[in-house]
C-alpha cells in the first residue's frame, strides 16, 4: 500500500481522482481529498492504514 496514487486511481465514491488510499480488514478504498475529509472520522476507526498524498493538491508544481 505504498504505491503513489496516480491519476488513473480514481474515488470509490464519485470517480474523481484519489488521492487517498485506506486500508481496511478486507481490501481498500480509494477517495479524492473531499470524501477522504468528509468520511475521515468513520474512516479512523476502521482502517488498518491511511495513505495520504493530498499533499500534492498543493505543492507547486512551477519548477
Amino acid at each position: 500500500m505504498t504505491a503513489p496514487l496516480t491519476a488513473q486511481d480514481r474515488c470509490d465514491r464519485c470517480g474523481a481522482q484519489a488521492y487517498v488510499r485506506v486500508g481496511l480488514p478486507v481490501g481498500e478504498l480509494l477517495f479524492c481529498a473531499h470524501h477522504a475529509r468528509k468520511h475521515a472520522e468513520a474512516l479512523e476507526g476502521v482502517a488498518t492504514a491511511i495513505q495520504d498524498e493530498t499533499h500534492r493538491l498543493t505543492e507547486d508544481n512551477a519548477h
